[in-house]
């Protein structure tokens, strides 16, 4: 913001939050965005056989559950987490078209309207309406893959007052 001040643009951020990012990736879809991604077929079936035949039991004050298949979430404390949800990530984003050369913000030589790692997304644009439409897109492509962003955790930032935003109702 303060670059953008010094710039005289105006730069509107929003901070989104996925609802149980990590627990919500879908194997399935993983698998083929892996493929769509150009991921060699060798590591793919190394990360499936990593995810492979997981099941869990619940238990409570009533007693156990049966054995269910799980087929969504990635590890937490593994390492490669991040790495794979940011694929997730990239195939959002892509598909919601937001391509480098669309962007209007220029940084260190690059167009940029949005920055990402793992779960933590930020969306720019130079006007409400540019965020606003940014933002409808990565909502729809994001829930087509199994992800729900949290609207009350999800945070705009801006040069000054907005209007009020609807989504969802």
């Amino acid at each position: 913001m303060e670059k953008g001040r010094e710039f005289q643009k105006n730069i509107y951020f929003c901070f989104i939050d996925y609802a149980k990012a990590f627990d919500c990736v879908d194997h399935n879809k993983l698998w083929k965005i892996l493929q769509e991604m150009g991921i060699p077929d060798h590591l793919t079936c190394l990360l499936r056989n990593l995810y492979a035949d997981q099941e869990a039991t619940v238990r409570s004050g009533h007693g156990t559950t049966d054995w269910f298949q799980i087929g969504k979430g990635v590890y937490r404390s593994c390492i490669l987490s991040s790495c794979l949800f940011n694929l997730y990530a990239e195939y959002i984003m892509r598909n919601a078209g937001l391509e480098e050369e669309q962007a209007e913000i220029k940084i260190a030589g690059r167009n940029i309207n949005n920055l990402r790692y793992a779960d933590d997304t930020t969306l720019m644009a130079e006007s409400e309406e540019e965020l606003k439409s940014l933002l409808m897109k990565v909502k729809v492509e994001s829930e087509k893959v199994g992800l729900q962003l949290n609207i009350q955790k999800t945070k705009i930032m801006a040069p000054g007052p907005i209007t009020s935003w609807e989504i969802d109702g």
